[in-house]
């Protein structure tokens, strides 16, 4: 990175407010930033790590002027900075160019223009790839399944068959998508496998972390709505349907069956039990455990899960509890005390 406050300021649509010829070449948080980097202050709270930052300049909001720093004031200073950081994680972003020679590919595949496909690939028979999509090293895609346009596929991801990749969906290193249910019958001591004849659908905008398991259906679909995001290590079991714009945050489980409205969030270590369903808006506060349906809009914690205000003062009273337990010995000491008297005066 190498620009000047005042590009910096012109994209952003931002004030400059200090050097505007300072050359900026790298951004960092408020804490962590050195000479020639760029940082933000979203919240005014924090003006003294302001003032102590190393940074040469600051994106702060409207108005704000912090003594002995050049700044870019913005209307949203988060998404300013934010804005920065997406232009230089674009560059770093894979570029690959046509079709890698060590990639193989089925003949019947249908590729759009403009896709690139990296080292070791495998793409099988009837899978269509649609433009501008880039296939990084070492991803599997099998038979039948399609990606839109505008997607990336990091390295090692694997993409079962007959499985349905929206565009602009971005998959992380090492997830599985279409892999099989978890689905047995017991048959006396053993445990027969139920076929999983379904698939799985992400629609457009989806962004998958890494080591995420979503699983194909065991009939119809296991569904990734719109504008989804998933952290890392996160399992989604055959026949989830999961809204669009919600957030998934790592190491959640989600198992078979269950519903999740559009916007909410499943927050890390979250396990939510089969057949489900929570509903649109909902929070769901981490390593919570969900066994019953969650209305719209509810904010749960705990587990088994209550709403949230409650289960936050009911975890307070559990750590009275030492403390509960010596004021109810000292307090049936002095009922004896009174019957004893009592007794004596009667």
């Amino acid at each position: 990175m190498r620009q000047t406050l005042a590009e910096i300021a012109q994209l952003l649509g931002g004030k400059v407010v200090g050097d505007a010829g300072l050359l900026i070449t790298g951004i960092s948080g408020i804490k962590e930033a050195a000479e020639g980097d760029l940082t933000f202050l979203a919240n005014p709270k924090y003006i003294a790590l302001a003032a102590a930052t190393k940074a040469s300049a600051i994106i702060v909001g409207q108005d704000v002027v912090i003594e002995g720093k050049s700044v870019i004031q913005t209307d949203n200073p988060s998404m300013s900075f934010a804005r920065i950081v997406s232009q230089i994680k674009e560059n770093l972003t894979p570029k690959i160019s046509g079709i890698h020679a060590t990639a193989v590919i089925a003949a019947d595949a249908i590729l759009g223009h403009g896709i690139g496909i990296g080292p070791h690939a495998v793409i099988e028979s009837g899978v269509v790839i649609g433009k501008n999509t880039i296939i990084c090293a070492g991803v599997f895609i099998g038979q039948k399944s399609v990606i839109g346009e505008h997607s990336l596929i990091y390295p090692n991801v694997t993409i079962r068959e007959d499985v349905c990749i929206g565009s602009r969906v971005i998959i992380h290193s090492s997830t599985v998508v279409g892999s099989d249910g978890f689905g047995y019958i017991q048959v006396g001591d053993r445990h027969e496998k139920v076929p999983q004849m379904g698939t799985v659908v992400v629609e457009d905008d989806v962004e998958i972390g890494a080591c995420v398991t979503i699983d194909r259906a065991r009939f119809d679909k296991t569904v990734i709505g719109r504008g989804t995001k998933i952290d890392n290590l996160v399992q989604i079991a055959h026949n989830v349907h999961l809204g669009e714009n919600c957030l998934v945050i790592a190491l959640a489980g989600i198992a078979g069956s269950a519903t999740v409205g559009n916007n909410a969030i499943i927050a890390g270590q979250v396990g939510v039990a089969g057949h489900v369903t929570v509903g649109a808006r909902a929070v769901i506060a981490a390593q919570s455990g969900i066994t019953k349906d969650v209305d719209p809009g509810a904010k749960m914690f705990g587990t088994p899960a209550a709403e949230y205000s409650k289960a936050t003062r009911v975890m307070a009273h559990v750590k009275r509890l030492p403390r509960y337990a010596e004021e109810i010995a000292e307090l049936k000491q002095k009922i004896q005390m009174l019957e004893i008297r009592l007794e004596e005066v009667g």
